[in-house]
């Protein structure tokens, strides 16, 4: 590892909470805080004080928390045009946050500045550099962020340097520079960092936007031609399409780079962090995430899972265990025989002896992804699929007809009952239930059958059920596929049915969903079976 240092300066709690559809408490942003402070980032910015009350809410409880790993820094913007720093209430406001760290933005572009500040260039300097000393007197770390440096570069290079100049001469401990806009190239990024850094008497940072899909190759420009601090959000989190993508651009900078940019150990919690920070923000972790998603490390086609299996580096670029993360084999029509190995072997099945069992498996998936079956983000009813196909499987129970009724009835509403008929060893069970819908009164019924001889049924919740119309140009009368995740407190699992009927094909998915509770043991190694959960 390369004796130099870049700090990770995370966003995610002002800039990432700015993106669509993202909201954090007070509470959130501490759960946040405290996981990237374990994560080992060098800088928290918390927020910016006074704006709302759950900015000073946080800051009022992270001034008395102990930090291990992370310096916890308020955002802010320069004084107001015309006014003295000591009375600017917002500038007064970063002080009263008793934060070690401060940042502050003002614009580094002259358009910016003539356009929508609407003051003098000449003021807008002095702006920059009253603040920075303002709080540099006032003991605090000041990094001061560019806003719009490269374009402001781009259009008028000598005013945008004066104001650059101006906030390294006032005490600035780093001038960050922003493509606000998102729309840098990386040579551009690459040449302007670089003849910027030779420029200043403080180093430089970099805060890249992803509107061209480029904050990445920014940020990595920026650190290659001298950037001290990349400043970034956890999955990428931010206005429009987001910030650069903090869980890309630490594993590129310490593990592909050398550079170090975490404590040492602290970049395998990596994925954990991703995941957790999503479950917080109540938003769906993106499975396409390089480095952190649950498809960044899977394999699907047989040619590259054959590969794999005789050494990972055929078809990965690095070990997904350094970042946390883990490998994925995936089965479906594109499988071959490894693919359902591999898999098998991640259920604690061994199919290396029985090649019959495996060739029947394969002919046996391409049949049934040809009917709408998709196994990919089904491992429930996939392994099930195997356990039957091997010898000695006893089914717990077998279907011998079904019957379900929904009804209108006037001022009682829509009622659903279902019949259900079962063999269960040998002995036949007929039970009957109503339920809030037909898939409701199918499983309460079922559940009423298998109960007697498997009580351990009581402790499977379905935990969310999922239609899919294949083929819509046939309208109601198309393919569809029925996905249910379930879980009995200890694990879930994910299982599938397909049938243009959609009672046949909830029945098919609730079926292999009981069964699975049944047949599978629960696998100390993990809590769930479910690809992506």
């Amino acid at each position: 590892m390369s004796q130099r240092r870049i700090d990770i300066y995370d966003t995610t709690l002002r800039d990432g909470s700015q993106g669509h559809g993202l909201s954090l408490t007070s509470q959130d942003k501490l759960k946040v805080a405290r996981a990237l402070d374990r994560l080992g980032v060098a800088y928290i910015e918390g927020g910016w004080p006074g704006s709302n009350p759950k900015d000073i809410e946080f800051f009022d409880v992270a001034a008395r928390e102990s930090w291990q790993n992370a310096r916890i820094a308020a955002f802010g913007s320069t004084r107001r045009a015309g006014a003295n720093v000591e009375d600017d209430e917002n500038v007064r406001l970063l002080i009263d946050a008793k934060t070690p760290t401060v940042t502050i933005v003002g614009k580094a572009s002259r358009f910016q500045v003539d356009r929508v500040l609407g003051t003098t260039a000449e003021e807008n300097v002095r702006m920059v550099a009253d603040t920075v000393e303002f709080l540099k007197r006032n003991d605090r770390e000041v990094f001061f962020d560019a806003e719009h440096f490269f374009d402001g570069w781009k259009q008028d290079r000598e005013y945008t340097l004066e104001v650059c100049q101006a906030a390294a001469e006032a005490g600035a401990d780093a001038v960050i520079l922003c493509d606000t806009n998102g729309g840098a190239m990386p040579g551009f990024v690459r040449d302007a960092v670089t003849e910027i850094g030779s420029l200043l008497t403080c180093p430089v940072g970099i805060h890249t936007h992803n509107d061209c899909e480029l904050a990445l190759a920014n940020a990595v420009a920026g650190v290659e031609s001298g950037a001290i601090q990349v400043q970034g959000t956890i999955n990428g989190y931010g206005e429009r399409v987001g910030n650069a993508n903090l869980c890309s651009v630490i594993p590129v900078i310490e593990h592909k780079m050398g550079v170090t940019c975490l404590p040492e150990g602290h970049l395998a919690q990596l994925t954990d962090t991703s995941r957790y920070v999503a479950e917080v923000a109540n938003v769906i972790h993106d499975p396409r995430l390089p480095f952190v998603g649950t498809h960044a490390f899977t394999h699907k086609a047989g040619l590259h899972v054959n590969a794999v299996a005789k050494d990972p580096v055929a078809y990965e670029h690095m070990d997904p265990g350094v970042v946390g993360n883990s490998r994925n084999v995936l089965v479906s029509e594109l499988s071959g025989r490894s693919n359902i190995i591999m898999k098998a072997d991640t259920f604690g099945i061994d199919l290396r002896d029985q090649p019959q069992v495996v060739s029947r498996l394969v002919k046996r998936i391409k049949e049934l992804e040809h009917q709408g079956y998709w196994f990919e983000d089904a491992d429930g009813s996939l392994e099930l699929l195997i356990r039957r196909e091997m010898e000695g499987y006893v089914p717990p129970f077998e279907a011998l007809d079904y019957t379900v009724l929904a009804e209108y009835r006037g001022s009682r509403g829509t009622l659903a009952e279902a019949m259900v008929k079962l063999d269960i060893h040998g002995q036949t069970y007929h039970t009957a239930a109503e339920g809030n819908g037909p898939v409701n009164a199918l499983d309460t019924a079922t559940r009423k059958a298998l109960l007697e001889l498997y009580p351990q049924i009581a402790n499977v919740e379905l935990e969310d059920y999922k239609v899919r119309v294949l083929d819509d140009h046939h309208g109601t009368g198309a393919v569809v596929r029925v996905w249910i995740r379930s879980g009995d407190g200890n694990r879930s699992w994910q299982t599938v049915g397909s049938s243009p009927n959609v009672i046949a094909a909830s029945w098919m998915a609730l079926a292999d969903s009981l069964t699975y509770s049944l047949v599978v043991p629960t696998r100390d190694s993990a809590e769930t079976v479910a690809a992506d959960d």
